[in-house]
C-alpha cells in the first residue's frame, strides 16, 4: 500500500526522501511525489509511474530543502494521474501525504467548496490539506491545526504535514495506518515502514493509535489528539540495510524463496526442547491458557488465509480441536457464533492488514460471555498494530519480505501454526515426535530448492498459456490454492485451484490440451485418490505437471511430466510442496517478462478495507 517518508533536518532532505521512497517501492504504488519547504516557499514535484520518474524530474529541476514529505500512491479515490498523486497542497501553504481512506470526505469536500476552496484532484486526501489550511490562521500552530482537522475525519489515516509558515516543523499522526518516528542527531524522520529510514537511523519510536508527533531537526514531542504529552520508548532496530537489498539475486522474490531454509530454522529455534514444543515461548502464561482451549477461529486474508486452511487439517487431526477458518474481510459482517473457550488467531505478514485488524478489534469488543478466551497474532512485524493489540504473539521471524508475492512469510506462518498445533496437543509423546520432525525442515526445503533448474525449464511450457488448474487433496488442497494465487499474482496467468476430488463435479469441462494441470502428490493417505484424479485428466487429453514424492510410483510419460520431490514427513509436506510452486510462478513470470517484485495493481501491505 502507499508509502510515506518525511524529514526535518539541518541538511538537504531531498535525497533522503527519494531513497526512502525507493525502499518503499515493494509496498505497491502507481505514482510518487515530494514537497519541500525552502526559504518560505513550498515546492512540489509529482510523477506517474516509478520512483525513478520522480527522480528524473528532480534531477532536471532540483528542489533542495531541509523540511519535506514524500509519498508513493496506490490509487483508491481517483485514477492514476499526476493531479491525483501526493503530496496534496492547499494555497501553496500546506502539503499533506496520507495513507488510508477518509470515509466522510465527500461531506467535508462540499463544506470546503462552499467556503471557497478549489479542488484539483479526485482524491479524499485533498480534503485533509484544505481542512488543515482552513484552521491555520486561528490556531496556535501547525500541530493544533492538524488536531482540529483530524477530529473531523472518519476512516483510517497516517498523515504527515508540512507548512511554508514553519520551515522546521513536521507534524504526523496515525489512526488505523502504521507510522514510525526515526530519531537522529540534528534530524528526525517519519515513515510508514522502518525500511525507508535504515540508511539514516537505527533508532525508532513506533507510534500508537491516536498519537500525534511534532518533529524539528533537534526535537520530537508526542501527544494524544487533545495535546496531552505521551512517552514512547525509542527502540533500536535489528534490521540491517543488506536485509532489504537483493544480495546478488535478480529479484527479491527469488532471494526470499532461497532464504526459506534459514527463515524456517529461525522460526522454530527457541520454541523446541529436546523432546517437546514450548508453549512458554509465546508468553509466560501461554501454557495455562492454551490448556483451556476447546475451539479455534483463524482469521486472515489472501496468502495468510491459505495458511489458516492448512492449519485446520493439522489442528483437527493432531490436536483434535475443532477449527474454523475465516476471511477477515467477511468475518465481522456475519455475526459469528463463538464456541466456549475459543482461541482467536489472526495471521498477517505486516500486522497492519486493515481487514484483519478490524476483525481482531471486533473480536475483542464482543460482550463478556459471548467472546473469545484469548487472541493470538502470528505475524512478521514485532511492533505492528496486530502484535500490540493481541494477548499472545508468535513471531514468524521471516525477516524483511520485499517481494509483493509472499513466499517466506507464508512458509514461516505455516511452521508457526504447526508449532501451535503441537502446543495444543495434550499427548507428550506426539509432541516429541512432532518436534523431531520440525527439526528436519531446513534439510527438506534445501533439497526442494535443488529442483530450481528443472522447474525453470518446465516454466517455458507455460509462456503461451492463458489458464492453469491446480489440484491437491487434504492439506495439499490449500497449497494448490496458494500455488494458483502465486501464478496469477506475478505472471497474470489465470489460475484456479480445486480439491482434486471435485474435478469431476465441474472443472473437468475446462480440461483440454491448452489447460495445464498442476498437481501436488506427496506420499500420504490421499495418494491413490490423487492418482485416480490424474487419470481423469489424462483421459480428457489434459497436460499434467505433477510434483510427486519420488516413491509415489508416478513417472513421466505421454501427457504427464513428473518432478520427483524428496520424501518428507506428512506434517512437513505442505511446507515443502509450497516451494516448487513458488519457483514455478517465479520462472513463468520471468519468462513472460512481468514485473516480478511489484506486480500490477497489487500492494504488499493492504492497509485499507
Amino acid at each position: 500500500m502507499c508509502g510515506i517518508v518525511g524529514a526535518s533536518a539541518q541538511r538537504n532532505v531531498e535525497p533522503i526522501l527519494l531513497e526512502g521512497l525507493r525502499r518503499l517501492e515493494y509496498r505497491g504504488y502507481d505514482s510518487a511525489g515530494m514537497a519541500l519547504v525552502n526559504g518560505g516557499v513550498l515546492d512540489r514535484t509529482r510523477a506517474v509511474g516509478k520512483v525513478q520518474a520522480l527522480a528524473d524530474k528532480l534531477e532536471a529541476e532540483p528542489r533542495p530543502g531541509t523540511l519535506g514529505v514524500a509519498h508513493t500512491r496506490w490509487a483508491t479515490h481517483g485514477g492514476v494521474s499526476e493531479i491525483n498523486a501526493h503530496p496534496h497542497t492547499s494555497a501553496d501553504r500546506v502539503a499533506v501525504v496520507h495513507n488510508g481512506i477518509i470515509e466522510n470526505f465527500e461531506s467535508l469536500k462540499q463544506r470546503l467548496i462552499e467556503a471557497g476552496y478549489a479542488f484539483t484532484s479526485q482524491t479524499d486526501t485533498e480534503v485533509v490539506a484544505h481542512l488543515i489550511e482552513s484552521y491555520l490562521d486561528d490556531s496556535a500552530d501547525l500541530a493544533e491545526a492538524v488536531r482540529r482537522a483530524v477530529a473531523e475525519l472518519h476512516g483510517a489515516y497516517a498523515l504527515a504535514v508540512v507548512s511554508r509558515d514553519d520551515p522546521q516543523t513536521l507534524v504526523a499522526t496515525r489512526s488505523g495506518s502504521p507510522l514510525v518516528l526515526g530519531v537522529g542527531i540534528g534530524e528526525h524522520f517519519v515513515a510508514s515502514d522502518v525500511a525507508a529510514l535504515l540508511p539514516v537511523t537505527r533508532n525508532f519510536v513506533y507510534l500508537e493509535e491516536g498519537d500525534l508527533v511534532v518533529i524539528t531537526p533537534d526535537t520530537f514531542a508526542i501527544t494524544d489528539l487533545h495535546g496531552a504529552p505521551i512517552e514512547r520508548p525509542v527502540k533500536e532496530s535489528g534490521l540491517s540495510i543488506s536485509a532489504t537489498e537483493k544480495g546478488g539475486y535478480r529479484h527479491f522474490m527469488l532471494k526470499e524463496i532461497y532464504e526459506q531454509p534459514q527463515a524456517l530454522t529461525d522460526t522454530w529455534q527457541g520454541r523446541l526442547s529436546v523432546d517437546d514444543i514450548l508453549a512458554s515461548s509465546i508468553g509466560t502464561d501461554a501454557e495455562a491458557l492454551l490448556s483451556q482451549v476447546e475451539a479455534i477461529h483463524i482469521v486472515a486474508c489472501g496468502t495468510s488465509y491459505h495458511a489458516g486452511l492448512v492449519a485446520r487439517y493439522w489442528l483437527e487431526a493432531m490436536a483434535r480441536i475443532p477449527c474454523n477458518v475465516e476471511l477477515a474481510s467477511e468475518y465481522r459482517y456475519r455475526n459469528p457464533v463463538v464456541p466456549k473457550n475459543c482461541l482467536f488467531v489472526t495471521l498477517s505478514q505486516s500486522g497492519e492488514t486493515a481487514d484483519t485488524l478490524a476483525a481482531l478489534r471486533y473480536a475483542k469488543d464482543l460482550p463478556q460471555g459471548q467472546g473469545y478466551l484469548a487472541t493470538l497474532a502470528v505475524c512478521n512485524k514485532p511492533e505492528s498494530s496486530l502484535t500490540r493489540e493481541s494477548d499472545l504473539v508468535m513471531m514468524t521471524r521471516a525477516g524483511p519480505e520485499i517481494g509483493v508475492a509472499s513466499t517466506k512469510a507464508f512458509t514461516t506462518q505455516l511452521l508457526c501454526l504447526l508449532l501451535l498445533t503441537g502446543m495444543l496437543d495434550r499427548d507428550a509423546q506426539k509432541r516429541g515426535h512432532l518436534a523431531a520432525d520440525i527439526r528436519k525442515i531446513h534439510t527438506a526445503v534445501s533439497q526442494v530448492l535443488e529442483l530450481d533448474d528443472a522447474i525453470r525449464h518446465l516454466a517455458e511450457e507455460f509462456v503461451d498459456k492463458q489458464h492453469a488448474l491446480f489440484l491437491g487433496r487434504g492439506p495439499m488442497y490449500p497449497i494448490a490454492m496458494e500455488g494458483a494465487l502465486k501464478l496469477k499474482e506475478i505472471s497474470y496467468l489465470h489460475a484456479e485451484a480445486y480439491a482434486a476430488g471435485e474435478l469431476k463435479h465441474g472443472p473437468l469441462a475446462l480440461v483440454d490440451e491448452n489447460m495445464p494441470v498442476i498437481a501436488v502428490a506427496p506420499k500420504n493417505d490421499w495418494l491413490e485418490k490423487v492418482k485416480s484424479n490424474l487419470q481423469e485428466v489424462s483421459a480428457r487429453g489434459g497436460k499434467l505437471y505433477v510434483f510427486a514424492d519420488a516413491d509415489a510410483g508416478l513417472n513421466t510419460g505421454p501427457g504427464m511430466t513428473v518432478l520427483d520431490m524428496p520424501h518428507v514427513d506428512d506434517t512437513l509436506a505442505p511446507i515443502a510442496y509450497t516451494v516448487p510452486l513458488q519457483l514455478l510462478a517465479y520462472h513463468v513470470a520471468v519468462a513472460k517478462g512481468t514485473d516480478v517484485d511489484q506486480p500490477r495493481n497489487l500492494a504488499k501491505s493492504v492497509t485499507v478495507e
